[in-house]
């Protein structure tokens, strides 16, 4: 159906797409979780925000594997150079998520005041640290991952955990916490009932700004004071996978893609402006419109990303030539043209079955209804 250049660039766009479906789904769990004890007071209005995400935490997890088994089938190096160099930033995460399905599960087994208080801790740590770490990821690819090939096309890190720490992959990881945070609290204006409502939406009035300002610092960090990498060979696109048969260099900034397509700055302009947007939607008591520009400002912020790493998908910061791109690092041809049948069947069940969820267990949650279902719910 499609030649191997064409496949390649199709993959890049699925994951693409897959990422953003976790992005805004389980995104907005993770970001919901996170502010439990600051928007619940009491153990009611902490069960009304358990509540809200109780019925879809897990089958948003979906989009996270989905995400990955696609990454592996079809960028089968990303994933092991990844593995590799972010291995204990994934245990990080992985260690991270191990408290969400216990704390759902056991937090309101038992009556107790202190129990009760440890796991809503457990729970908004565990939802924080994942967002944080994927943020960082992302700064780093920015930066260039420390890494390179051997004789045997082994992928060989150079690098530490703590190196992956620096200050522009932190503001990164910032503004990953803050961009869900804001998916999770316009959530809750839309879906809680009570007080928390009420704090839901103040606290997605403040944080669209925050998220704008610290898109704006990255940005012109990035701009600035962050050099870009470029393919100065001819890349050959229906050419077997090979990451060590090109040239890459060195440029000023990681704009050049937006010089050569400058409609790409509508993306960098809804990046900044849809959260602001977001807020004054929920500061009017707009619930609805306000989740459905936060999860456009999500989209719009990973596809600003992709493009403006295109072609790059993990640039190396030890050997320019080892840096992976999508049409060095991908499966062979036959594999991407099963796999991408595959995704045309699977990912409308997944975002059928997601949505059908969604609607059948609709409903605002009321601290009423908590007190008087008290056993049966979260």
């Amino acid at each position: 159906m499609f030649d191997y250049e064409t496949l390649r660039l199709v993959w890049w766009l699925l994951v693409g797409v897959l990422l953003i479906g976790f992005a805004i789904a389980d995104g907005m769990d993770l970001g919901t979780a996170m502010m439990i004890p600051v928007l619940g007071k009491t153990d009611t209005e902490r069960r009304v925000i358990i509540n809200t995400i109780g019925p879809h935490w897990d089958g948003n997890q979906v989009w996270l594997i989905t995400a990955g088994g696609a990454i592996f089938a079809a960028w089968p190096l990303v994933y092991a150079t990844a593995f590799s160099g972010f291995y204990w930033a994934m245990l990080l995460v992985l260690f991270a998520l191990f408290f969400r399905p216990v704390g759902f599960e056991y937090r309101s087994k038992k009556d107790s005041v202190a129990w009760r208080r440890n796991w809503d801790y457990a729970l908004a740590v565990g939802s924080f640290v994942p967002s944080l770490v994927f943020g960082v990821a992302f700064g780093n690819l920015f930066l260039g991952v420390p890494f390179y090939f051997d004789e045997f096309t082994r992928p060989i890190y150079t690098g530490s955990f703590w190196a992956l720490l620096n200050p522009f992959a932190i503001v990164c990881g910032l503004a990953s916490v803050v961009m869900l945070a804001l998916q999770g609290a316009t959530w809750l204006q839309m879906r809680a009932g009570g007080e928390v409502q009420g704090r839901a939406q103040t606290m997605a009035t403040l944080l669209g700004p925050v998220l704008t300002v610290l898109l704006a610092v990255a940005g012109a960090w990035l701009y600035y004071g962050i050099p870009g990498y470029e393919i100065s060979s001819t890349v050959v696109g229906d050419a077997p996978s090979n990451p060590l048969s090109k040239t890459v260099t060195t440029t000023d900034n990681w704009f050049g893609n937006y010089t050569d397509y400058p409609i790409l700055w509508t993306l960098v302009a809804a990046s900044v402006a849809l959260p602001l947007l977001t807020s004054l939607m929920a500061k009017a008591g707009k619930s609805g419109f306000a989740f459905t520009l936060s999860s456009l400002a999500i989209a719009a912020i990973i596809l600003m990303t992709g493009f403006t790493l295109f072609p790059f998908v993990m640039p190396s910061s030890t050997d320019l030539a080892s840096a992976l791109t999508l049409w060095d690092a991908t499966s062979s041809e036959l594999t991407l043209e099963i796999m991408f049948w595959v995704a045309l069947f699977f990912v409308p069940i997944i975002l059928g079955y997601t949505l059908w969820g969604y609607y059948k267990m609709w409903r605002r949650i009321e601290p009423e209804f908590i007190e008087q279902n008290s056993v049966s719910n979260y």
